[in-house]
C-alpha cells in the first residue's frame, strides 16, 4: 500500500494511491484517521482498515470516481510532522570511499555497531522546491537514502523484533551544505548546521506488504529484513548515482535496536539509512579527484532538478531555489 499526505484547505490529510488516483481516508472508511500523525498513532487498526479499503477499490466496491488525480494535489512529505528524525550511517561502501578519498584508513568501529545522528525534524519536506540560503551554495549536496517511519511505541527493542515497528519505507534526500558541515565538524560536533535546512522524504510511504517481492537474505551475522531495491539519483536528467538498498551493512532493525536502547521510540519517528555508495557529490567528487587531479567538482546550483528513484518506492523530485535574502553567517566569522 502507498500512503500519501496532501494539502487540503490548509491541513494535511492522508490518502492512499491506487493506479494514479488518490483516495482520501474518509472515502476508504469513516473511522480512518484523517492525517498521518493520527494514522501512525493508531497504526494497527488504521493499517487494517486502509488495506481493506484498497481491496475494495481494486474489486470495484469503491468506485474509481471517488478518487482524484495524484498530479492535481499538493503533495506533502508522507510524514509531514515527524516526532523526531534520526539518520544512520549504514552503507560501508560510502563510508569506505569517503575515508579513502580523505586518505584516512577505514575505521574498524564501523563494523561493530550502527550509529546515527539527530537532524532537524522541523525541516522535513516533500517533493517540490528546496529553499537555500547563500551559504548553503558553498558546496551544496544531495544524499541518496532510504528512510523508515516508526509505527508503534517501543523501548529497548531487540533487532529480532524491530521490523514490527516499521510502518513503511520512503526515499530520503539528506540535503547537505558541505562547507558549513565541514567547518563545524572541525570542533568535533555535528553535522548540524550543514544539514538542518532541508531533509526531503517521499513521495509516499510504502508499507512492507508491498515490498515482500523485493526481500532477499540478510548479510551473514546481521538481523532484520533486507530489500533488493535499486537506488538512483539524477541531476538535471543526468544519472549521477547508482546503488542498492541490499548493500546496507546495518539493517534498519539493528539501527532501531541501538536507537531504542534506554529510550522510547514513538509513532512518527523517522530514521534514515545514511548515504548509499555513490550517493552524493562529496563522495563522487573525491573519487574523481583521486583518479584525476584535473577532475571538475560538481555541486548543486540554483535551478537544478534532483530526481531520486528507488525500485518500489517511486521517484522523489525537487528543484533547488535560491532565497532572496543575501545574509551570510560565513561572512560573520571572527578572524583569529
Amino acid at each position: 500500500m502507498k500512503i500519501v499526505s496532501y494539502l487540503s484547505d490548509g491541513h494535511d490529510r492522508v490518502a492512499i494511491l491506487v493506479d494514479g488516483l488518490l483516495f482520501d481516508a474518509e472515502v476508504l472508511h469513516p473511522d480512518l484517521p484523517q492525517n498521518m500523525s493520527m494514522f501512525l498513532s493508531y497504526w494497527e487498526d488504521a493499517y487494517r482498515m486502509a488495506l481493506g479499503g484498497e481491496m475494495m477499490i481494486r474489486e470495484g466496491k469503491i468506485s474509481k470516481s471517488k478518487g482524484f488525480a495524484y498530479e492535481s494535489a499538493t503533495i506533502l512529505a508522507p510524514v509531514p510532522f515527524p516526532t523526531s528524525c534520526r539518520d544512520g550511517y549504514a552503507f560501508r561502501q560510502h563510508v569506505e570511499a569517503a575515508r579513502r578519498n580523505r586518505k584516512v584508513p577505514m575505521i574498524p568501529e564501523f563494523d561493530q555497531y550502527p550509529i546515527f545522528y539527530f537532524t532537524n525534524h522541523h525541516s522535513i519536506q516533500g517533493p517540490g522546491d528546496i529553499q537555500c540560503m547563500p551559504d548553503h551554495f558553498e558546496k551544496l549536496d544531495f544524499e541518496l537514502e532510504v528512510a523508515i517511519v516508526i509505527c508503534k511505541q517501543g523501548r529497548n527493542i531487540r533487532a529480532e523484533d524491530a521490523d514490527e515497528y516499521i510502518g513503511g519505507l520512503m526515499i530520503m534526500n539528506d540535503m547537505s551544505a558541505r562547507r558549513l558541515q565541514m567547518e563545524e565538524m572541525l570542533l568535533n560536533l555535528g553535522p548540524a548546521k550543514g544539514k538542518d535546512f532541508s531533509t526531503v522524504i517521499g513521495p509516499w510511504l510504502v508499507t512492507l506488504d508491498e515490498l515482500q517481492q523485493y526481500e532477499v537474505p540478510t548479510k551473514e551475522g546481521h538481523t532484520g529484513k533486507t530489500f533488493n531495491l535499486r537506488m538512483q539519483c539524477r541531476v538535471n536528467g543526468q544519472q549521477v548515482s547508482d546503488g542498492n538498498m541490499k548493500d546496507m551493512d546495518w539493517t534498519f532493525a539493528e539501527i532501531i535496536e541501538r536507537a531504542s536502547y534506554g529510550v522510547d521510540l514513538y509513532p512518527g519517528d523517522v530514521i534514515g539509512s545514511g548515504t548509499v555508495g555513490t550517493g552524493c557529490f562529496l563522495e563522487l567528487n573525491g573519487t574523481g579527484k583521486l583518479n584525476d587531479p584535473n577532475y571538475q567538482e560538481q555541486w548543486l546550483q540554483p535551478g537544478d532538478v534532483v530526481e531520486m528513484e528507488i525500485d518500489g518506492l517511486g521517484i522523489l523530485s525537487n528543484t533547488i531555489v535560491q532565497e532572496e535574502d543575501d545574509f551570510s553567517i560565513l561572512a560573520r566569522k571572527k578572524s583569529v
